[in-house]
């Protein structure tokens, strides 16, 4: 199961830069290949949301049924802290799958909204041009 939260991760950190890149401002004459790169990604990209549903139903299983408390005299303080860390990690794991929908949603409609941007831009300068060209 460590490699798939690696792989998550990763695209979590890949949509992250992703995103800064595209909504950075100042880009100017890179822009629209900036916006093409990255429809382009959104596509691969959307394989993230069937896997952290995957991962998520995962978190879930485990949680509800693997992870028992271990409580009373009987206990050791290994196994209390195994339980603890264990608690932990299925905190961060739901946090990681939670940050790649946000992270993929975000995407999807910044790039969307810079698209429509774009089309509107060349709609003006075709009024523009149409407007000047009729004087």
């Amino acid at each position: 199961m460590a490699l798939e939260w690696a792989l998550l991760s990763y695209v979590v950190a890949a949509e992250a830069i992703l995103l800064l890149v595209v909504s950075m401002p100042g880009l100017g004459k890179i822009r629209k290949g900036i916006i093409t790169m990255a429809q382009s990604t959104l596509q691969p990209l959307l394989a993230v949301i069937p896997f952290c549903l995957f991962l998520l139903m995962d978190i879930y299983w485990k949680y509800g049924h693997n992870l028992q408390r271990c409580e009373g005299p009987h206990c050791t303080l290994a196994e209390q802290a195994k339980y603890a860390k264990s608690v932990v990690k299925t905190e961060r794991n739901a946090i990681l799958v939670l940050a790649a929908l946000v992270l993929y949603w975000l995407l999807y409609n910044v790039t969307r909204m810079l698209v429509q941007l774009e089309k509107l831009n060349q709609q003006v300068k075709y009024l523009k041009q149409r407007s000047s060209s009729s004087d």
